[in-house]
């Protein structure tokens, strides 16, 4: 949907996803290099591990029973990509794999108070950088504390079922779409982006849009 000179940029993202971390740091950096940028971004959730259980899992456990002997492999890969781009991260500190629900629930909230990608921020952070278990309320409610948001509220909102089902509900709503892997962008509800790709794509994506909505301006 296009308002204006603003196109719609809606992310479809788990703050549990390296992937997801990797491909939001590639954006920013676009659209550090282009202020003008014309996005209207809109996180929306996915969870990696939906039959995860509430409490989470201990992270080598979990590592173990999705990859198997290939465990080390796959996150060293993964380091080295990081390393690569030069993002900061700290795998070796994750000690916990967490049930996303409620990370979810709480980009949607921030999101109700227009803090939606400073939650992801810091959801990303927390988890790749400081090892913290995101699926704890008490962290969640620092994390809330920490963007600006009132943390009492947050943690009874987290003590209840609010919006739980509503999260569920979109996640299964961009499955049925064909969205079976994130990151994925979908640029003016019509054009998907898979995956965490390299900046100087999104500065193409950028300056052919914005040429676009030039001509059309001169156009009209």
């Amino acid at each position: 949907m296009e308002t204006g000179n603003a196109v719609k940029l809606d992310i479809v993202s788990d703050p549990i996803c390296p992937w997801c971390y990797i491909g939001k740091t590639q954006l920013d950096r676009a659209l550090t290099q282009r202020p003008d940028h014309p996005f209207v971004i809109e996180w929306h959730p996915f969870q990696l591990n939906p039959d995860m259980p509430r409490e989470g899992m201990d992270r080598r456990a979990y590592l173990t029973g999705k990859f198997g002997d290939r465990a080390d492999e796959v996150y060293g890969q993964i380091a080295k990509h990081f390393k690569d781009i030069d993002l900061e991260a700290d795998l070796d500190a994750i000690t916990r794999t967490p049930n996303t629900l409620d990370a979810h629930r709480m980009i949607h909230w921030a999101g109700i108070e227009g803090k939606q990608t400073a939650m992801v921020d810091a959801l990303f952070r927390a988890n790749f950088v400081e090892g913290r278990d995101i699926g704890n309320h008490e962290v969640l409610a620092d994390i809330a504390d920490h963007i600006g948001m009132d943390a009492s509220v947050v943690l009874r909102l987290l003590g209840s079922d609010a919006d739980e089902t509503m999260i569920r509900d979109r996640d299964s709503h961009s499955r049925e779409m064909g969205i079976g892997a994130v990151p994925t962008f979908i640029v003016a509800s019509q054009h998907a982006v898979p995956g965490a790709q390299p900046a100087d794509l999104w500065l193409k994506v950028i300056d052919e849009i914005s040429g676009q909505l030039t001509d059309d301006t001169a156009q009209g």
